[in-house]
């Protein structure tokens, strides 16, 4: 296995040896099957741990203490859904993880990573806009759509009193600008563990603006 960070401080607790060896494994897997069905660029590959699991896993942080239901939007292969689903496994082991991904090799592929690592995980492939609202306490989606799309979406699956969690690049603040002109919530801004340029928006309380006319 590749040398991998020490997670603790990133999400907040303790991450044991078995957990590190299941996130390890799972980076295998990723490598193993993303030239076959595209989950992620193969320029990544050989950054796996910083520009994919740490850049997951930071999400946790940005999380309520009670979670329900997570749910991971365009799931792909994984990134964030199967990363956090394996580092909460056993510090919260009632939270179900729902994994919305539309391309059928990956959401097997999602499967597959559930069954191998003993996840309490829901696999839906589907369109997000078809599948019937998930009322999730914590909506996630890392690398989908600008933000006012994305924020359609969320809107749709996120509870009353649920937060979102997006990771964004360098251009978050021209989304912010763009999705504001639509969309009206609390923001919470934190910087990226894995880039320096990037960062997570923590969203709540969010709807559509009322527009005269």
């Amino acid at each position: 296995m590749r040398a991998c960070p020490d997670l603790s401080a990133i999400v907040g607790f303790d991450v044991s040896r078995e957990t590190m060896e299941s996130l390890g494994a799972f980076a295998e897997s990723i490598e193993k099957w993303s030239r076959k069905i595209n989950l992620v660029s193969d320029a990544t590959l050989q950054e796996i741990w910083t520009r994919h699991i740490v850049d997951s896993a930071q999400l946790i942080a940005s999380a309520p203490g009670s979670i329900g239901r997570w749910a991971d939007l365009g799931a792909g292969g994984g990134l964030p859904g199967i990363v956090v689903a394996i580092l909460l496994k056993q510090r919260k082991a009632d939270t179900q993880f729902v994994l919305v991904e539309s391309d059928k090799r990956k959401a097997a592929f999602l499967k597959m990573m559930r069954d191998e690592h003993g996840l309490k995980a829901q696999i839906i492939s589907d369109r997000i806009e078809h599948v019937e609202p998930l009322v999730a306490d914590v909506v996630s989606a890392r690398a989908l759509a600008p933000l006012d799309s994305l924020l359609a979406y969320v809107s749709r699956h996120i509870g009353a009193d649920g937060v979102a969690i997006l990771p964004k690049g360098r251009n978050f603040r021209a989304e912010l600008d763009q999705a504001k002109r639509t969309w009206q919530f609390e923001l919470e801004i934190t910087n990226s563990t894995a880039n320096q340029d990037a960062r997570v928006l923590r969203i709540s309380r969010l709807g559509r603006r009322i527009t005269a006319g």
